[in-house]
């Protein structure tokens, strides 16, 4: 229990540490810099996906052949509609843009902007839960250590995340306190996203290779939809290409060396 616990609470630690740059840098984070952590946020994510979410999920269907593939499938489609209804029906404000998605709204752009940072963080969350539920029943497929790489994987993504997301919280105007408050509370929706997808899962075990995708899903999404575009606009789309690049690698060198 105690390691399902710190295992939840570690991508929020690292979702502070990345606030707290507000204090140390400029108004504005170099754009040179918020490509580069654009891409490796991606590269740890889409890693994490694969290594962590999708390849356990078929493995744990194996016995059943060519079609231990299907739940992998069908989750990981589920994954991407539900973040694409999440991302429909929430009126958020994506970084570095000034038309608000979602349905109209009367919110303030800082509370748009962390509504979009919110649906960000819930499929990191969702992840980190069900690889920590996948361990602490016992599958053979997903060892406590491999969880809990997944976990020090999006943390280590959620420090310069944090950053990304504290300085615009600044440059709108807010404190420097605020801005790392506000921050900081983005993240809290992973380890309560986690701790619902712990226990959901402990009622529905066989549907467990299911939601392993679902999370994965989820996070693809994220990428596909904010995260690359983000990187890839613009000048400087090299260095996003190569922090992504260092981030999938290290999530893969963590996920088979931890594993």
């Amino acid at each position: 229990m105690e390691t399902i616990v710190i295992g939840l609470l570690i991508p929020l630690l690292g979702t502070i540490a990345g606030s707290a740059f507000v204090f140390f840098m400029k108004d504005e984070m170099p754009e040179r810099v918020q490509k580069s952590l654009l891409g490796f946020a991606s590269g740890v994510m889409v890693a994490a996906s694969v290594w962590s979410l999708l390849i356990p999920a078929m493995e744990m269907e194996e016995a059943e052949g060519a079609w231990a593939v299907v739940p992998a499938a069908a989750g990981f489609l589920l994954g991407m509609g539900f973040l694409l209804l999440i991302d429909e029906l929430t009126p958020h404000l994506h970084l570095g843009t000034s038309q608000p998605e979602g349905p109209r709204s009367k919110l303030s752009r800082t509370a748009m902007l962390a509504l979009a940072v919110t649906i960000h963080n819930l499929p990191e969350g969702m992840a980190v839960g069900v690889v920590l539920a996948g361990a602490g029943q016992g599958v053979d497929t997903i060892s406590m250590a491999s969880a809990v790489a997944v976990s020090l994987g999006i943390a280590i993504q959620n420090i310069p995340e944090g950053a990304i997301i504290s300085m615009p919280m600044r440059a709108e105007g807010n404190s420097r306190w605020r801005s790392f408050m506000l921050g900081s509370l983005s993240g809290a929706v992973e380890p309560v996203g986690g701790l619902a997808v712990i226990l959901l899962a402990s009622l529905l075990t066989p549907v467990l290779p299911y939601m392993l995708a679902f999370a994965a899903g989820a996070m693809f999404y994220v990428v596909v939809e904010e995260l690359i575009p983000e990187a890839s606009s613009g000048r400087h789309s090299n260095l996003s290409t190569i922090g992504f690049a260092i981030g999938f690698v290290l999530m893969m060198v963590l996920d088979v060396v931890m594993g």
